[in-house]
């Protein structure tokens, strides 16, 4: 019987689709993620399906890890039941040993349950990169230790309690989590296949770095994307996010350039050290044996739309990077058919000849990966809260509000208009093709359970009241 290949998960936080040089973008220094590029197969059309709150990568690190769709989850991710089987987990009880360092944005008994070994481990959302409250491997699975710190020594001495074994004063996150990876891929010995999951805080913000991957960047060469606007034509509730308040309203061009140009030396600094993790991997000797897969838990607009987050079902906040490479998988080849991040999961179990667990929702693309031809989905559900909902084809893109009185439509041609700038809603000769995609988005938010949730209900409770009922949204 073969051995089952290792697997190397490397994902990062907030990082947009667009942001590798091997894959189109003439600015940012991706060197090491290039040659991942040139060595496997990139997913050109990956996505998220969106958020049911603010913290997007929430639910979007639920759904990697236990395959399931976005109103399946339990608390938006935050906690994840006995009964949801996760990746690690599943890996676990075929034989894999599984180590987990990073970034676990959902309750400790999931980690527990996914991993065997692992070190550095932030639960939480984000933090000061240069001062990360970690906990080591806990064998028992508890992550219960604390500490007392003091929340602001400059006003009063009042402390509060922080849930972790040690802050790492000095260290970025990135090198951190790079480190404590590098350290099991010298030790392990092992005869089982591992798994490793090395989820990475950057490039969220605090964009900050050290100074030698800023200096990568002349300001002066950044450019700004072709749909950077000042401010979003309207206002759909977004203007009270923590993400929207990063840069002024409305947006400068001079700012959102140092932006974009943090933003590319956070990534160029995962860059570096994924490529230090990709070297250990070659001096273990495991290189050829190892399935690596990158990836991120949503985009990020910087700008674009004049927003600054990721709470919209734009492809700058939906879309992300997927590449893999390895035994089996094509060298130097793209892939344009729409995938999940959630198919992961279930592609995975695919890859290494296991039973898919019953509480999947994901799709397996495992045949896309051979053949192009072969895809697994042709049509996306996105959505946002309770305030956004869209569907997306491999032509058009039809999103809609609905934020207090605002009840607004968006349709964009993705094959003419990729930036997504043009809206044509308002053309009359476009009103067939938007009552169709409405008929589609209705169809997909009761198959994916939209409107027996309380966000799916406040959307479409209060989004079939207004004013286009006549158009025959309601019929059907």
């Amino acid at each position: 019987m073969m051995k089952k290949p290792n697997i190397l998960f490397l994902f990062a936080d907030d990082m947009r689709y667009d942001t590798i040089a091997a894959l189109g973008n003439q600015e940012i220094k991706t060197p090491n993620l290039d040659k991942l590029v040139e060595q496997g197969t990139s997913f050109l059309n990956a996505h998220i399906p969106g958020g049911t709150i603010a913290a997007v990568c929430m639910p979007s690190r639920a759904m990697v890890n236990t395959g399931r769709n976005i109103f399946h989850l339990q608390e938006s991710g935050k906690s994840i039941p006995q009964a949801h089987a996760l990746l690690g987990e599943t890996l676990r009880q075929q034989g894999y040993t599984t180590f987990g360092t990073g970034k676990w944005h959902n309750c400790t008994d999931s980690y527990a349950r996914s991993f065997s070994c692992g070190d550095e481990i932030f639960f939480g959302a984000m933090y000061d990169h240069w001062r990360v409250p970690t906990y080591h491997f806990d064998p028992t699975g508890r992550y219960a230790n604390t500490f007392p710190e003091v929340c602001n020594p400059g006003f009063n001495n009042l402390t509060t309690e922080r849930h972790a074994d040690h802050i790492n004063w000095g260290i970025h996150s990135t090198d951190l989590f790079t480190d404590a990876a590098c350290k099991f891929l010298n030790e392990y010995d092992g005869e089982e296949p591992f798994y490793m999951y090395v989820a990475y805080m950057a490039p969220h913000d605090p964009r900050s770095m050290p100074k030698k991957y800023m200096e990568l960047y002349d300001l002066d060469k950044i450019s700004l994307p072709p749909n950077f606007m000042e401010k979003h034509p309207f206002d759909y509730g977004m203007n009270m996010v923590r993400d929207e308040n990063l840069a002024a309203i409305p947006r400068r061009k001079e700012e959102i350039k140092r932006h974009i140009r943090d933003y590319y030396a956070m990534i160029s600094h995962t860059d570096d050290r994924i490529g230090d993790i990709l070297q250990a991997l070659k001096d273990s000797g495991k290189y050829e044996d190892t399935i690596i897969i990158f990836s991120a838990d949503n985009g990020l607009a910087v700008g674009q739309h004049g927003l600054m987050g990721k709470q919209s079902t734009y492809e700058h906040s939906i879309r992300v990077p997927l590449v893999m490479c390895g035994p089996g998988i094509p060298k130097g080849e793209t892939r344009d058919g729409y995938v999940y991040l959630m198919d992961l999961f279930p592609t995975i179990c695919d890859m290494i000849g296991c039973q898919i667990p019953h509480t999947v929702d994901g799709i397996s693309f495992y045949e896309t990966i051979a053949d192009n031809r072969k895809k697994s989905r042709d049509t996306l559900f996105l959505i946002f809260g309770d305030k956004v909902r869209s569907f997306k084809n491999e032509k058009y893109k039809l999103i809609e509000y609905k934020y207090a009185d605002l009840r607004r439509t968006q349709l964009f041609d993705l094959e003419k208009d990729p930036w997504e700038i043009n809206d044509l809603s308002r053309q009359e000769k476009m009103q067939p093709v938007i009552h169709k995609l409405r008929e589609e988005l209705k169809k997909c938010a009761m198959e994916w359970g939209d409107m027996d949730t309380p966000e799916g209900k406040r959307f479409w409770l209060e989004y079939m009241r207004v004013e286009e009922e006549e158009s025959g949204f309601l019929q059907g």
